[in-house]
């Protein structure tokens, strides 16, 4: 009922959002000869602001068509190289005529995006920062109420076993960068592919900010996961996707209830962004205006989530801790970090980050114990919390070169 209640105000605020987008366009019209007047600048900024926090943001575009490789600027053009009902592996192709000569055979990079409420966009940054020295691909998961309820269910031992498929079909020297919630299922990828001796397991797996053991400097997203039993989150955040969706009653957690929890967590933050968005409409500021935009476009897109694979999530990941504590099966097959010997292992964090504590991450090294130490590497970035380990300035400046480094020194030969 909750999700219908959501879809019905939304469109129950339509008509109004179409006037106020109708008055701005007609104040801000370069026809309007009162266009500058302080109280119509003032109305139409009042108009925008509605219009930002009530229309429905949509998938975004990665927008990346191009990159400048030292003095080359190489066409970039988006693949689909596998598709499963759930995720897409995308490839950024970079136009081989373009690049120079030593990046002919740049190292393969497996982007795994979190499937935790927005869409792979949320890497842009990322992904742009990587093209410059790797051939990059991503995880593109799909909004679950897009998915028919023909094609099953998916749960997080399929989200597991996508990961496999896509470091087998990307071949033996593949670099996986896994940020956030995935680095429990990517490190358990890596974990089943060695135990498997399967030739194209990773040559280096580096984690970003990720759960691996949620004990260490728990964040209120931890607290708030141990909080309830798995029946309360069944009960209260688990509905069906309503009927006019191609995933009809499909059960998922919807993407708009994790956008409330995120927004909750630091309210006063976003009602100040769009106090400030005002004053910079208002003022002319357009620069500032189009950082607001850019941000928030991103932010406010969000998906849903099968309910399968956020209960298991919950569960596996947050409660019982089963990969630290041993007990990860997948299909069946016990799934052992001990079995990692060939891939090398990094692990990322940030000083101020809320929602993957310090020590979280780091706790991969304990479990990965046979990998060599002179194999192994860890960074804490100073001053960043979650989203600036993988976006923003530091990101750029400080912890992609690092990554590239580490990439570089644990390529295998080809």
């Amino acid at each position: 009922m909750l999700y219908t209640a959501y879809e019905l105000s939304h469109a129950a605020v339509r008509p109004y959002r179409n006037i106020a987008t109708a008055t701005r366009q007609f104040l801000q019209s370069t026809q309007n000869p009162y266009a500058e007047w302080p109280a119509n600048r003032a109305l139409a900024a009042a108009c925008e602001v509605f219009e930002s926090v009530t229309k429905r943001y949509g998938k975004p575009a990665f927008e990346i068509n191009e990159v400048v490789i030292g003095k080359n600027v190489v066409p970039i053009k988006e693949k689909f190289v596998m598709e499963h009902p759930f995720g897409r592996l995308l490839h950024f192709e970079r136009d081989a005529a373009a690049l120079p000569s030593n990046q002919k055979n740049a190292p393969k990079v497996l982007l795994v995006a979190p499937m935790s409420g927005h869409y792979a966009t949320l890497l842009r940054g990322t992904v742009r920062a990587m093209l410059h020295e790797h051939d990059v691909f991503i995880t593109d998961w799909i909004d679950a109420r897009e998915v028919p309820l023909s094609e099953g269910y998916f749960n997080l031992d399929d989200y597991i076993g996508y990961l496999i498929e896509y470091c087998q079909k990307l071949g033996p020297n593949v670099h996986v960068l896994a940020v956030c919630q995935p680095g429990p299922a990517a490190l358990a990828a890596t974990a089943i592919m060695s135990a498997a001796n399967d030739p194209n397991v990773p040559a280096s797996l580096t984690l970003m900010g990720s759960p691996i053991d949620t004990r260490k400097s728990p964040t209120i997203p931890n607290h708030l996961a141990t909080s309830r039993d798995l029946d309360w989150f069944e009960q209260n955040v688990i509905y069906n996707v309503p009927v006019y969706y191609p995933g009809a009653l499909r059960r998922v957690y919807p993407g708009f209830m994790q956008l409330t929890g995120f927004m909750t967590m630091n309210m006063d933050r976003h009602m100040n962004a769009h106090v400030k968005l005002y004053e910079n409409l208002v003022s002319g500021d357009g620069d500032s205006v189009e950082q607001h935009r850019r941000f928030y476009d991103e932010y406010l897109s969000v998906m849903d989530m099968t309910a399968e694979f956020y209960l298991d999530t919950i569960k596996r990941v947050f409660q019982t801790h089963d990969l630290p504590d041993g007990k990860l099966f997948w299909r069946g097959e016990k799934v052992d970090p001990a079995a990692i010997t060939k891939t090398a292992l990094m692990t990322v964090e940030g000083e101020k980050d809320d929602i993957s504590g310090i020590g979280q991450t780091q706790a991969a090294h304990d479990l990965c114990m046979n990998i060599p130490s002179e194999r192994k590497a860890d960074w804490v970035q100073p001053a960043v919390g979650h989203y600036g380990v993988f976006n923003g300035k530091r990101w750029r400046d400080e912890i992609q070169p690092r990554v590239a480094a580490f990439i570089k020194a644990n390529s295998r030969p080809s």
